[in-house]
């Protein structure tokens, strides 16, 4: 707004401008989505595929984003960044007129959004992490921590539980002398 006198139009934001501001801000929570830093802007070129790997490489990519930058500056503003695209435009349509190829990278970049990968990646059970999970084949003292059923069993598996029977630990036979030293037969009077 011009902040001023008489009837207040809205500024119009354009399809492309948009993007940018949506980029701008993608993975920065202080970003005001008035600049777009290089890694936002190289997303910005393969996501909305303005790289195709023939033409526009991620080095073009970079390239152009230095070239239009300010010198000290870590970022680029809305006509920095249409500058950047009318410069991959003429790598990316050679036969096109540079305003022709302007309009089909901007068309290319219209209404779009940074996609977010890796966000609803279920865990693959890998075969190797099922085998090593697999508490049926534990041996040693660690299959002590899992009862039949592969559950484990807490703090009785892992920490010595003082067995005050009397009997040596490890003992097989632990509570049977009561069984084995049966009352001496009576012999009748």
């Amino acid at each position: 707004n011009d902040g001023g006198v008489g009837a207040k139009t809205p500024v119009e934001i354009t399809a492309l401008e948009e993007s940018f501001r949506r980029f701008a801000i993608h993975g920065d929570t202080r970003a005001t989505g008035k600049d777009m830093n290089g890694k936002n802007w190289s997303k910005l070129c393969k996501d909305c595929g303005v790289i195709d790997g023939k033409g526009i490489t991620l080095t073009d990519v970079d390239i152009v984003f230095s070239k239009v930058k300010s010198k000290s500056a870590r970022t680029i503003t809305y006509s920095q960044f249409k500058e950047a695209l009318a410069e991959l435009a003429r790598k990316r349509f050679k036969d096109k007129s540079s305003e022709d190829a302007a309009q089909e990278v901007y068309r290319m970049i219209e209404g779009k959004s940074p996609v977010i990968s890796g966000v609803t990646v279920k865990a693959v059970a890998s075969p190797t992490v099922s085998r090593l999970t697999d508490t049926t084949k534990f041996t040693g003292s660690h299959k002590e921590r899992f009862d039949k059923t592969g559950r484990g069993k807490g703090k009785a598996g892992r920490v010595e539980v003082v067995d005050a029977s009397g009997y040596v630990s490890g003992y097989k036979h632990a509570g049977s002398y009561e069984k084995k030293v049966s009352k001496p037969p009576q012999k009748p009077m």
